[in-house]
């Protein structure tokens, strides 16, 4: 019942003992500082011969550059760093802040010039130009795995000895993230593993990574080559997305794809990598989930993240990465992921209650399936069975000895999940281990705020169990639940106040074993109808003084006179008390003037919380907002269409040639803009939920 071995890894592992046919190729790289030519350029003096090349700078600004090829004709100007979220995460040890700022690497093919242009205040300017030449020999992959084949380093000439420090594995994969490269589509097939070379080259010994970022690359053949060293089976963590590598693989797609289509052959290679990689960590292609940013431009450290278990390096930075075109196959190639290989098992999980462990799963088709359990020795101890495409199935651990067991989930030809976890050595006694109502008062007044509570309670063995709320005196005036067996474990159910009078109650839950085994627990509950409805406007709002959302109303309702209090708090601390005051009944307002609340409050998100104290005691109740005095950022990036950038979600106001447009952008990062016309004046503003309105930006083409 063990897991199958996974023959690919192994299969890698006999050729990287193969001798490197590649090694007098004589790959390198030359760090080559670029001298000023004018006031915003710069340039190498002298030729050097080169393949692939990336810039790097000091300074607040931005780069753009372009190589001269060997034939003697100059490339189109370039964005240095197009991609500029790429690199580990800020916490690992192979992020290295030495005052540059990073560029991408281009595949340029032979040349033997470079020069720069920069905006704002850029001090220097060097060029890591990597000669990786053209390998004319067959790549071989391997023959005999159960993933697709995958070209190993050893053959595309991985260079083992630059490597700056051991792989970092993750504890396991969740999602997968697509890049692409920069560079030129029209290489040939002998090109592209120089090109996989050429980046080893310049992330290792230009960005100073410890090796490849990328855990994959592949090419618009359809050829995959192994990328970051560890093993294509492990989850190794790469170096592609600041912030986001720890449980992720990196694809990247030889390239730039903001404008062209990728291949059928690339589109197909990267949803056969998907299925492989993903089934073999059970993860659905075409799932959503949740993850904690480790510290990126776009999202700070701990702010969590929904992503698709597909997604594009712009859905984790401020990139344009992988391309509009090929960010709109993502779901194509989700979808076909799932399809391809036959049934899969999805999200499998065991959680421990007492002595119940019980196991989870979905398949993503129905299927006969099987949960078995083993003992150290491998002996098997018990199995269940269904039906369906729901896994779900509990084993009792009591009668067994305490120890170490494995579970194994199975379903016809897919496969196998497993895990290990410590059980048996007889039941858990009876308890009753956490409960808590959310919130503790509550208002049925119908208004949709805090007209009912949460209960969620923990017991740690199977029992009957009875909810029921009582009075003051000990009354029962409502029973929720009334002797329901409930397995051992978390438990969370919804008490509606509205047929409960104004008043202090408690909230009694009694669970009792077969055997007459009872344990209770106690919590308070509070019924108090004062407060109506509490609204807050704008959402966001924009203390500081240009006459736009400066200030922030509050609304509420009260049914009898009270004593109002309301506060201001950010992540649960107390931060401004705006108001103190008697109120009748009725509905009431309170405007908080913003620039007196300037100097208090730091642009975030807050709560505004209404505490109403009258008759039947107090009841509160938040609501969020958000403070915004920063205006945002947008600027025109340089592409034959028509690009921009901008820091947050706004909305873009633009002139074009005289022609007025509006864009409602949902997300900060780039968007494109669809115009027929050539734009060669282009004007753009951008204005944030909070009023704030960015300086306009300018861009003349020149016909």
């Amino acid at each position: 019942m063990r897991r199958p071995l996974v023959l690919i890894g192994v299969v890698l592992a006999a050729l990287a003992t193969t001798p490197d046919v590649l090694s007098a190729t004589n790959a390198r790289v030359r760090t080559v500082n670029l001298e000023r030519s004018g006031e915003r350029t710069f340039e190498l003096r002298g030729a050097s011969r080169f393949t692939l090349a990336g810039v790097q700078w000091r300074g607040a600004g931005g780069v753009v550059f372009r190589t001269r090829s060997s034939s003697g004709r100059w490339s189109e100007w370039r964005a240095a760093a197009p991609e500029d979220e790429d690199g580990p995460d800020a916490g690992s040890p192979e992020h290295r802040v030495n005052g540059w700022r990073l560029g991408n690497p281009w595949w340029v093919g032979d040349s033997d010039r470079i020069e720069a242009r920069v905006t704002g205040r850029v001090t220097r300017v060097r060029a890591n130009l990597v000669w990786s030449p053209e390998t004319r020999i067959p790549l071989r992959t391997p023959t005999a795995t159960v993933g697709p084949p995958i070209v190993p380093r050893s053959t595309w000439g991985a260079n083992e000895r630059i490597r700056r420090g051991p792989p970092s594995y993750a504890d396991e994969v969740r999602f997968a993230i697509v890049h692409h490269t920069a560079g030129k589509n029209g290489y040939s097939r002998s090109e592209a593993p120089a090109i996989v070379r050429g980046i080893q080259l310049f992330h290792v010994q230009g960005n100073g990574w410890n090796d490849i970022g990328y855990n994959f690359l592949v090419d618009r053949f359809g050829t995959i080559y192994e990328g970051r060293f560890g093993g294509v089976d492990r989850d190794v963590v790469g170096a592609h997305a600041l912030g986001f590598n720890t449980g992720s693989v990196g694809i990247a797609l030889l390239g730039n794809y903001e404008d062209a289509t990728p291949s059928s052959a690339a589109l197909d290679a990267i949803a056969r990598l998907v299925a492989w990689r993903l089934d073999l960590a059970h993860v659905d292609p075409t799932a959503f989930l949740t993850v904690i940013s480790g510290g990126s431009e776009r999202y700070a450290s701990g702010i969590p993240v929904l992503l698709s278990s597909v997604s594009g390096h712009r859905d984790t930075g401020f990139t344009a990465c992988p391309g509009d075109v090929l960010y709109g196959r993502l779901s194509v190639i989700a979808g076909t992921a799932r399809a391809l290989g036959g049934p899969k098992i999805f999200e499998p999980k065991a959680s421990l209650a007492g002595s119940a462990i019980r196991v989870r799963a979905r398949l993503s088709q129905p299927q006969t399936w099987t949960v078995a359990f083993e003992n150290a020795t491998g002996g098997e101890v018990a199995r269940g069975t269904g039906t369906g495409t729901a896994v779900d199935w509990t084993w009792d651990s009591a009668a067994s000895p305490a120890g170490t067991y494995a579970w194994v989930v199975s379903a016809g030809a897919a496969r196998p999940a497993s895990g290990i976890l410590r059980a048996g050595g007889g039941a858990a006694p009876l308890a009753i281990e956490t409960l808590v109502a959310e919130p503790e008062a509550i208002s049925p007044n119908a208004d949709g705020q805090a007209d009912a509570t949460t209960v969620t309670y923990r017991i740690s063995a199977s029992a009957n169990v009875t909810v029921e709320v009582t009075d003051a005196i000990g009354g029962v005036v409502a029973t929720v639940v009334d002797r329901v067996w409930t397995a051992a474990g978390q438990h969370n159910l919804a008490l509606d106040g509205a047929a409960l009078a104004d008043g202090t109650y408690n909230v009694v839950v009694t669970a009792r074993t077969a055997a007459g085994v009872s344990v209770q627990k106690v919590i308070p509950l509070s019924v108090n109808r004062t407060l109506g409805l509490v609204t807050a406007a704008p959402t966001a709002f924009s203390p500081n003084g240009d006459g736009r959302r400066d200030r922030l109303t509050l609304t509420f309702a009260l049914t009898a006179p009270a004593d109002v209090r309301i506060r201001i708090e950010r992540e649960g601390r107390w931060v401004a008390s705006p108001l103190l005051a008697s109120y009748l009944p009725g509905t009431q307002r309170f405007v908080w003037d913003g620039m007196r609340a300037a100097g208090l409050i730091r642009d975030g998100e807050y709560t505004a919380v209404v505490e109403a104290n009258g008759g039947a005691g107090a009841i509160s109740f938040g609501v969020p907002f958000a403070a915004d005095s920063t205006a945002p950022r947008v600027r025109i990036l340089p592409s034959r269409g028509l690009r921009v950038e901008v820091s947050e979600p706004a909305m873009l106001t633009f002139v074009i040639d005289g022609q007025s447009l509006k864009r409602d952008v949902r997300r900060a990062g780039v968007v494109r803009i669809p115009w027929a016309g050539p734009a060669t004046r282009v004007r753009v503003v951008a204005w944030d939920a909070a009023g704030n309105t960015s300086s306009p930006v300018v861009r003349i083409r020149r016909p």
